[in-house]
C-alpha cells in the first residue's frame, strides 16, 4: 500500500493534536483554581515539585517539568520577589543555583490543598480510564526520555 500524504496530514490523524487541546483544556481548569493564590499554572507545577522536595536546583526542577531555564529563570525571580523562594548558589558549586521554600511558600501548601480534587472533580473520566491515561502519557514520556 502506498503512502498517502494527503491522508497523513488531516488534522484528524494527528496524535498531537488531541493531545495539545486535551492539555490546554486540563491546565485551563487549573486557571479559576489558582487565581485566588494569584499563581499560574506554572507556577503551581513548580510548587508541586518543592512541596515535595525542597531544596532543589534549578535544573532538577527544569528536569522534573521538562521546562528549560529560558522559562524558569524568570518565573523563579518573579516567585522570590513575592516572597515564596530564595534562590541561593550552592556552596559546593557555585554555577548551582538552588531553590529553597520560604514560610510564606510552604503555607501556600495549606492554601492549595483542595486544587487536586477539584480539579479531579472537573475532569468527566471514570477512575479507571483517568489511570490508563495516566499510565500511556507516562510511558509516552519516558519513551521520549523523561524521568519521573
Amino acid at each position: 500500500m502506498e503512502y498517502d500524504y494527503h491522508e497523513a496530514m488531516k488534522l484528524g490523524h494527528q496524535l498531537c493534536f488531541p493531545l495539545y487541546a486535551a492539555a490546554r483544556n486540563v491546565t485551563g481548569l487549573y486557571t479559576p483554581l489558582l487565581k485566588p493564590l494569584g499563581l499560574t499554572y506554572t507556577q503551581y507545577i513548580v510548587f508541586l515539585v518543592l512541596w515535595e522536595k525542597d531544596g532543589v536546583s534549578v535544573t532538577e526542577i527544569g528536569e522534573k517539568l521538562m521546562l528549560d531555564n529560558g522559562t524558569l529563570s524568570p518565573l523563579l525571580k518573579k516567585m522570590e520577589q513575592a516572597g515564596y523562594v530564595e534562590r541561593r548558589r550552592c556552596r559546593e558549586d557555585d554555577r548551582v543555583v538552588e531553590i529553597t521554600l520560604t514560610e510564606k511558600g510552604r503555607a501556600l501548601q495549606e492554601e492549595a490543598k483542595d486544587i487536586p480534587l477539584k480539579a479531579a472533580g472537573c475532569i468527566d473520566l471514570p477512575p479507571e480510564k483517568a489511570q490508563q491515561l495516566y499510565a500511556l502519557l507516562y510511558e509516552l514520556l519516558e519513551n521520549q526520555g523523561y524521568k519521573n
